[in-house]
């Protein structure tokens, strides 16, 4: 059986309705990005450990941590100390926690020429592999923000050039609609290297991106979930449905339980033709 988790704080920020929703849904994995609003690696110690505690009480399985390396809100001309800061910590909770799993973008450029932005971003993911090698992690570089987000090309490019076990790819149903692909053209090439699925649909409106439930949108939900488990995929599917919480923008609200939980019986729905 597919194991099915989400994004908690698409459910809340609050760490309590984040276990809440995953409940509702009688589902036993989790995937954290932040709690009350603070980045999971920027939590203080006696945060984490509530955290830590809790999913632990609860049987709660930790599938992946979201981290803020090389995501939309860097640049490829920011602090790259912060990013091999930010995985030492993630290398002591994940240990704790009981996930290898961390996911990592490929840092958007900052006014650079493409052939200096590919070259810094090339460098940098494959230092960020080999420390999480040495730390026993699994990167898994989503396709969104950064110089690998949005081509297939330059992923397959990016795991040749880092080889490394410790580098894999994340891959959103969704995020073709934010940045103009069908999800199914980028994935098909990637399918062997994919480790871990977000699951979100959208359509794309008159002011940019509109987020749906699973299935109900334009990014073939179904038909990348059919391919994957044509070739074999046998990792989490986890809903970020973005119905109400938006990272990526300013304003970008706050989760409700009512829209996660829809989100995942949507899921369910899809699955369930296929017995998965």
């Amino acid at each position: 059986m597919t194991v099915l988790a989400g994004i908690g704080d698409e459910a809340g920020p609050g760490l309590a309705e984040q276990v809440a929703a995953i409940a509702a849904l009688g589902w036993s994995a989790i995937e954290l990005r932040s709690v009350d609003g603070v980045p999971f690696a920027a939590l203080d110690e006696a945060a984490f450990d509530a955290v830590a505690a809790t999913l632990a009480e609860l049987g709660l399985r930790t599938v992946c941590v979201d981290s803020r390396i090389g995501d939309w809100s860097t640049s490829i001309t920011g602090d790259f100390g912060r990013d091999l800061e930010e995985l030492r910590v993630l290398a002591e909770r994940c240990g704790r926690l009981g996930t290898r799993y961390v996911r990592v973008m490929s840092y958007p450029n900052d006014g650079l020429h493409d052939d200096e932005w590919e070259h810094r971003a090339l460098r940098r993911m494959r230092e960020l592999a080999a420390r999480a090698e040495q730390a026993d992690l699994v990167l898994l570089h989503e396709n969104c923000a950064g110089w690998a987000g949005a081509d297939a090309a330059r992923a397959a490019r990016m795991l040749e050039e880092a080889d490394s076990p410790a580098l894999r790819l994340l891959f959103d149903t969704g995020n073709g609609i934010a940045y103009g692909y069908r999800a199914a053209d980028y994935l098909r090439p990637l399918v062997p290297h994919i480790a871990h699925v977000h699951v979100k649909d959208g359509f794309v409106g008159p002011e940019g991106p509109e987020w749906t439930l699973p299935g109900h949108g334009e990014a073939d939900v179904a038909g990348c979930l059919a391919l994957l488990t044509e070739n074999g995929y046998q990792g989490a599917l986890s809903i970020e449905p973005h119905l109400t919480l938006r990272p990526h923008e300013s304003e970008g609200g706050t989760g409700t339980a009512d829209g996660f939980i829809e989100a995942g019986r949507a899921l369910e729905a899809l699955l369930a033709p296929a017995g998965r």
